[in-house]
């Protein structure tokens, strides 16, 4: 559990120095790259397991 709660100081010191410095404009911008590459990679994922013949497991 301790562990869970270090995991989300960590991120939210990240979160805050993006936030409050400069470069929070960048940190967006690749966000929407990353999300949109993870995305992808699902929508093919998911093609190529039906055409597999398996279904998509969520």
């Amino acid at each position: 559990m301790i562990g869970w709660a270090i995991t989300f100081l960590v991120v939210a010191l990240v979160a805050a120095l993006l936030g409050f410095g400069g470069i929070a404009g960048t940190a967006v911008e690749a966000a929407k790259i990353v999300f949109f590459v993870a995305i992808a990679l699902f929508l093919i994922s998911a093609v190529f397991g039906v055409m597999r013949g398996r279904s998509a497991r969520l």
